[in-house]
């Protein structure tokens, strides 16, 4: 039985999460490593996109944009909104999933393989390689949602990119609103199954490995990260990212350090999305 089947739902695993930084890379990169991450570096890719990463042990943060001269590239991508606008998703076999999203009719365009040289500290530079299959773009406004099967994962995990100041291990969630959460969650629903979606009153929750995915009300979103991004027309818009840290005084001082403002109550530190990047940030300990 493979994948593709209906009756064998895909398996919901954040792969990693994609900020669109634009042409501003090097100012999102100073700001994230003042947020206390230390990241990968920059970057590029065959298609004409840069990046740096923030790695961890089952997934990864992504800033993505483009140096001076590559606008013209991958125009698709920076058309979003600046911040959160990349949901992915782990798959170690990419044609399956290809075929299950036609099965489904919920597919974008057909996989697509590219890469990166990775600069290591031998003075090697490999090419980590990817193949990515995504959703239709119809059914994932002021972003994209799609899978990623990692051909060289040993290129992006690596011991050396995988300790940060704050002390953070992985993403532990990924928050998107929107004025009906069921609306928004609905594709995550024929994509997996509509099993693998709790519904409650007011919010949507999808287990995604170590993450959940959850969605819920721009009301909801104020009252837990202050302000944030709206899409418009109360159209669904990827807010925040959770993240399991080690250490909460790590946090701390690396917030401190950087002379970043935060919401201290013990248990949680939360940073406002006007301080990264256009992307809430909560951080609480394994």
């Amino acid at each position: 039985m493979t994948e593709a089947q209906h009756s064998q739902p895909l398996r919901p695993q954040l792969d990693h999460a994609v900020i669109n930084v634009s042409e501003q890379l090097n100012q999102a990169a100073q700001q994230f490593r003042r947020l206390g991450f230390h990241l990968t570096p920059r970057g590029h890719h065959s298609l004409g996109s840069s990046n740096h990463l923030a790695v961890f042990s089952e997934n990864y943060l992504e800033l993505l944009g483009y140096e001076p001269g590559n606008a013209h590239t991958r125009t698709d991508l920076w058309q979003a909104p600046l911040g959160l606008t990349g949901l992915v998703w782990k798959t170690q076999n990419s044609p399956a999933v290809y075929e299950h999203l036609q099965q489904q009719h919920i597919a974008g365009s057909a996989p697509a393989e590219f890469f990166r040289p990775v600069a290591l500290n031998d003075g090697t530079s490999p090419n980590a390689r990817f193949r990515t299959v995504p959703l239709a773009a119809s059914r994932v406004p002021n972003g994209r949602s799609f899978f990623c099967h990692h051909l060289t994962p040993e290129l992006v995990w690596r011991n050396e990119w995988q300790n940060h100041p704050n002390g953070v291990a992985d993403i532990t969630g990924f928050v998107i609103s929107a004025d009906s959460p069921q609306d928004a969650a609905q594709v995550y629903g024929e994509l997996f199954g509509a099993a693998a979606l709790d519904i409650k009153p007011q919010e949507v929750v999808l287990r995604a490995g170590r993450a959940t995915i959850r969605f819920i009300t721009p009301a909801q979103a104020t009252a837990e990260f202050g302000v944030v991004p709206e899409g418009e027309n109360g159209s669904a818009r990827m807010i925040g990212l959770e993240f399991a840290t080690r250490s909460l005084d790590a946090v701390r001082n690396s917030l401190r350090v950087g002379e970043i403002a935060f919401d201290d109550n013990t248990s949680q530190v939360n940073v406002r999305a006007a301080d990264a990047l256009g992307v809430a940030l909560k951080f609480s300990e394994e």
